[in-house]
């Protein structure tokens, strides 16, 4: 193998320690799944199951790897959460309008395909995965600050590094991805829920900690057609370490595994220049304690105890790529994704309030010479809500309500290069 072949896996590298340090906080699209990885996928709403467009496509579909030829892609996201509530009748939260700080967040990809001389592909590709990120301050009407214990918020970021090994037989694409993930958690301002908690001393202000696990995507896609493709791929649960620091505040000792998903979707050619693609996706957010257990399963911490009570999500996504022209391809999207958060869960869920459900998305790649493309894409999520009562450590406060929300936009920036 050639050195130049292996240079991009350094620039992998330097991507992998950036993603390390800043993390991809807040992202909350599909819960606090990302809804793509690439300019080019976030531009059509992360559809394209059944649709390889870049290097990245392999964190879609796995089998897309082997439809792409050698080709590095990398990217960055400029992520703008907007997130907070407001609440009448409530105490234990402070009343008002109250938002979240921290409002711009860089969130990098990288990703290299590579044909092996056996026809078969490999694929090395370093992402973020969402995360939740909330910020709220001390000096709030009231008891001073979100749940009277200081400055609150949590902050989870995920990086996913995964090596696929895709290739083709027939009419049939297909790839398998191990895949290393690392994730990152604090959370402060928690202090009232002591009581709530099996080890009060491992809930809350406790500074990061860190979690490594490991699990396993794969793809198949199909060419039904000429014109027609058809793509499933899947995720298991990612395994992870436990959040020792925060033993006290995740169900089970601190346990906070990734939730498995699966994706189908049809790719259709409509026209040579214009690709239509549908894809549906679910998340299993109740297959992991932490997230989807009932906010009332008992102390958090506790096997089987409290989570943050999400339920499983539901993501439908529809996309076009037009081809205008040899040097112009414009890109556009729309996706929904059902909320996983309801009414009797929304004072915990202040933490983090993956709410939205539309997803509005547009871009496009202009190709600068034989080799280049310049990558873009814009996504736009209008603010979404839900309401419900203040839930204190000691019941639910009488005539009390928060309308939770939240609205996103992101500008996204990148370069793809064909060897």
């Amino acid at each position: 193998m050639k050195i130049t072949q292996l240079a991009p896996i350094g620039a992998m590298t330097a991507i992998a320690a950036t993603l390390g340090l800043t993390g991809t906080p807040a992202n909350a699209t599909e819960g606090y799944f990302a809804p793509g990885y690439s300019p080019n996928q976030r531009a059509v709403a992360g559809a394209g199951v059944a649709n390889p467009s870049d290097a990245m496509s392999a964190t879609i579909n796995p089998a897309g790897a082997a439809r792409v030829g050698r080709q590095m892609q990398m990217g960055l996201e400029f992520f703008s959460p907007n997130r907070g509530y407001d609440a009448t009748g409530t105490g234990f939260v402070p009343p008002g309008s109250v938002t979240s700080g921290e409002k711009l967040f860089p969130v990098p990809n990288f990703a290299y395909n590579m044909p092996l001389d056996n026809g078969a592909v490999l694929n090395f590709s370093v992402y973020g995965n969402g995360g939740m990120n909330t910020t709220y301050p001390a000096g709030l009407p009231g008891c001073g600050s979100v749940f009277c214990g200081g400055p609150a918020g949590v902050d989870l970021a995920q990086l996913f590094l995964s090596a696929t090994y895709a290739n083709t037989a027939g009419n049939m694409s297909y790839g398998i991805a191990p895949t290393l993930v690392a994730q990152r958690f604090s959370a402060t301002g928690l202090g009232a829920f002591v009581g709530s908690s099996v080890d009060g001393s491992a809930l809350t202000n406790n500074g990061n900690d860190w979690s490594f696990g490991y699990g396993l995507r794969a793809g198949v896609q199909f060419e039904l057609s000429e014109t027609l493709r058809f793509g499933l791929a899947g995720q298991t649960k990612m395994y992870m370490s436990e959040f020792d620091k925060y033993a006290g505040l995740f169900a089970d000792g601190g346990d906070f595994d990734v939730p498995a998903s699966i994706t189908a979707g049809f790719a259709w050619d409509a026209r040579p220049d214009l690709t239509l693609m549908l894809d549906y996706k679910r998340i299993f957010y109740s297959g992991v304690g932490a997230v989807g257990n009932a906010t009332d399963a008992g102390l958090f911490g506790a096997p089987g105890g409290a989570g943050f009570g999400w339920d499983d999500v539901n993501v439908i996504k529809i996309g076009g790529e037009w081809r205008a022209s040899d040097t112009m391809t414009w890109r556009a999207g729309y996706g929904y994704s059902s909320n996983p958060v309801g009414p009797e869960d929304v004072t915990i869920n202040i933490l983090a309030p993956g709410i939205v459900k539309h997803h509005f998305s547009f871009g496009g790649s202009r190709r600068l010479n034989d080799r280049d493309s310049l990558d873009f894409a814009v996504i736009y999520v209008p603010e979404n809500t839900v309401s419900g009562p203040e839930v204190t450590p000691g019941g639910v406060t009488p005539g009390s309500n928060i309308d939770l929300r939240m609205n996103q936009f992101s500008v996204s920036v990148g370069w793809t290069r064909q060897f």
